[in-house]
């Protein structure tokens, strides 16, 4: 549906602005444009700004500007859509639709009762069949390296992760930035658990982390509220601090291109998306996933076998047509649990932060090489068991010992440099 479809049924649509400057002067004759009415989704923005003003934010206006995403978000009514358009700061305007967390999948009663009381001691069987462990023998271990994690918050107290969290931000209903607690707190357990995956601390001998001397920009920002604000301002708040690699597990099911412009903006600032491909099976993803410029990430199990409710899709592109690029561990995952626990779970969701693990390994082993080298040598290192078909799982499952090979050949060759 275009954005002038919804206008015909509602009075103001909202909408992401691709911008060609930020210049105060063009940002302040832009905002003039975004509908402000009161009830309007302009109006709830500028309300936040006037609470967060009070913090120490920007002026309030009816609509969010993400300098380094080159982006600004808001709501436009039919008259300000046309004048929009024509704004010399704006190149492009697309619908914002609404966001939604890529929950994991709940395990049957019978599976349930049969689980394990606790993990295991030593490395997952995640870390194990990447052979992650390979590389923490050479003296790899994510160290010096930051990983933004958009998620539900992080339980900042639990063993793990209480020296994993180099800053936490919560983005409020209405996309304003605001300080977490000290420890910060989960507002679920989706966000504890995927952080444990990334950067957990070894702990009693459990190993849950794939780096677990890299450290997390964590932003709580989903789910309720604007999410699209929220996203959109961890991912902003991420940038600034100097993230190299982006987990998310979120987006819109089926092919959405709203974010197409922000995912490019992400590898331009040098910072790697490393995406859930959804967990709703066969046939089916998410974006922004699914687009050619992510690292889109599917679940395999400890059978080499691609599980049912991993997401996998042939798109109509000439490039990368297949989602996911590759899968990852995503079956009876341990990881940690907000209180201090531990608690196993299944998703595309589990299986994107061993990635997003594993690229923070690559890049402190070369801290020069570009996103574009490291995606790569993942890529080169992934194979498929023969229970894995093409369509379901990309490119296979990766290895990091013959990922790390490919990035030194590829840096020392200045391959895919840029």
């Amino acid at each position: 549906m275009s954005i002038e479809d919804l206008l015909t049924h509602r009075r103001a649509a909202g909408v992401l602005v691709r911008l060609a400057s930020t210049a105060p002067g063009d940002m302040k004759s832009l905002a003039t444009l975004f509908d402000a009415e009161a009830g309007s989704r302009g109006a709830m923005l500028s309300a936040g700004a006037a609470r967060g003003r009070r913090r120490g934010a920007a002026a309030a206006q009816p609509m969010l500007v993400f300098p380094r995403l080159g982006l600004a978000y808001g709501a436009v009514t039919r008259d300000g859509l046309e004048a929009m358009r024509k704004h010399k700061a704006v190149t492009a305007v697309s619908e914002a639709n609404s966001l939604r967390m890529i929950r994991p999948i709940p395990y049957t009663a019978s599976a349930a009762a049969s689980a394990p009381s606790k993990p295991e001691k030593g490395p997952t069987w995640g870390i194990r069949a990447l052979k992650v462990d390979a590389l923490w023998a050479e003296g790899l271990s994510g160290a010096g390296v930051l990983i933004g994690h958009l998620d539900t918050g992080i339980d900042g107290a639990h063993p793990v992760l209480d020296q994993a969290i180099e800053k936490a931000a919560v983005f409020d209903m209405f996309g304003q930035e605001g300080k977490a607690s000290k420890p910060p707190t989960d507002s679920d357990d989706h966000g504890t658990h995927t952080a444990g995956t990334i950067a957990g601390r070894p702990f009693k001998k459990v190993h849950v982390g794939v780096a677990p001397k890299a450290r997390l920009l964590t932003a709580e920002v989903i789910e309720g509220g604007d999410a699209i604000a929220r996203v959109l301002g961890g991912m902003e708040w991420a940038l600034q601090n100097g993230a190299r690699v982006l987990n998310l597990s979120l987006g819109w099911p089926n092919y959405v291109d709203s974010f197409l412009s922000i995912i490019d903006a992400l590898r331009a600032n040098e910072c790697l998306p490393v995406i859930a491909a959804g967990n709703e099976g066969e046939g089916s993803t998410r974006s922004p996933g699914n687009y050619v410029q992510a690292l889109s990430v599917g679940a395999a199990g400890p059978s080499a076998r691609v599980p049912g409710f991993s997401g996998s899709e042939v798109m109509v592109r000439d490039v990368d047509s297949i989602v996911p690029d590759i899968v990852a561990p995503g079956v009876d995952i341990w990881s940690a649990a907000p209180g201090g626990g531990f608690q196993r779970m299944q998703g595309t969701s589990m299986a994107t932060p061993h990635v997003a693990g594993l690229a923070a390994l690559l890049f402190e082993a070369f801290p020069d090489a570009s996103v574009a080298q490291v995606e790569s040598a993942i890529f080169a290192s992934a194979r498929r068991s023969g229970h894995m078909p093409e369509t379901r799982a990309g490119r296979g499952m990766p290895d990091a010992v013959l990922a790390l090979a490919a990035l030194k050949l590829a840096v020392a060759s200045g391959e895919n440099a840029a």
